[in-house]
């Protein structure tokens, strides 16, 4: 990829030929950052404690992240649609024996993957676009996570609720 490197007035680096938007490289950057995530939850010992193949721990990031990305595509005034892959992650994670804790700490791991790999391409980003993208993840992930608590929740009251004779 040839870059130029142009500068505005305000020192803001100019957008040239060579610039990716964030959906494209999260896009392309897929796979690393989910072994990214894994090495990052591999060091949490809470989430350790639950014994998950690769699959099994990983296996509801692909969709995640395409609803992310799907997200980053969509105009700002357009309405996100509910992440379908969120809600069964929060009930596949209660029947795998994770708590409240554990899901929001694997939510928060996946938002510092996907912000570390920004990071790492800063250059390669359209800087006019990259803090209302990074707004627009922020959001889509946190809403991720309403997503799999309400699931999870409501998996839980099932399960504890009372039965009525």
């Amino acid at each position: 990829m040839t870059k130029t490197t142009t500068t505005k007035s305000n020192g803001v680096p100019a957008v040239s030929a060579g610039t990716e938007s964030v959906a494209q490289v999260l896009e392309r950057e897929r796979d690393r950052l989910i072994h990214e995530w894994l090495a990052l939850v591999e060091k949490q010992e809470d989430l350790m404690a639950i014994p998950l193949n690769y699959e099994d721990r990983t296996g509801h990031l692909p969709q995640l992240l395409a609803d992310v990305i799907a997200r980053l595509h969509l105009d700002s005034m357009t309405k996100a649609p509910i992440s379908i892959a969120a809600s069964h992650h929060g009930d596949l994670r209660r029947k795998q024996g994770y708590s409240v804790a554990m899901v929001v700490e694997e939510s928060r791991l996946l938002q510092v993957c996907l912000f570390s790999t920004l990071h790492k391409h800063t250059r390669q980003l359209d800087y006019e676009k990259l803090l209302p993208d990074v707004v627009t993840i922020a959001d889509e992930v946190d809403a991720q996570l309403k997503q799999q608590m309400l699931r999870y929740m409501a998996a839980n009251a099932v399960v504890t609720r009372p039965t009525v004779h």
